[in-house]
């Protein structure tokens, strides 16, 4: 008998035991597809304070050094004079090949990458 109830503790433990435990599942937000319609995207409210903020560093693409110049203010004119947009071909853009290559560190986020993507397509207005 008194083993009977030893073994019942034991299984009582080990049940509640499992059932106790817990594991995390999860999911990854739902693919976007990058090349899906463009969402809007303001020059002026979205892109030209992450230039400023993350490029116009110095040493970096601030004026007199690596072009374009990514200072508030000139950077639309230096992106858009400069050569480094393809409106017609958004992912042939040096602005676009760059960000996601060798200047990507600079640009980590994803999404900010999207954003410069999504304004390239949208024709690349000074909004």
């Amino acid at each position: 008998m008194k083993q009977l109830l030893i073994i019942i503790g034991l299984l009582f433990t080990m049940g509640a035991g499992l059932t106790g435990c817990y594991q995390d599942v999860i999911y990854p937000n739902a693919a976007v597809d990058p090349d899906g319609p463009p969402q809007f995207v303001s020059y002026k409210t979205d892109l030209e304070p992450l230039f400023n903020n993350q490029c116009a560093k110095a040493g970096c693409h601030v004026s007199g050094n690596h072009h374009p110049y990514m200072n508030t203010g000139i950077s639309y004119n230096e992106i858009i004079n400069g050569g480094f947009v393809n409106t017609t071909v958004p992912k042939e853009s040096e602005l676009y090949i760059m960000i996601n290559g060798e200047m990507k560190e600079y640009i980590p986020s994803a999404t900010d990458r999207q954003k410069v993507y999504d304004w390239i397509r949208n024709g690349a207005p000074n909004n």
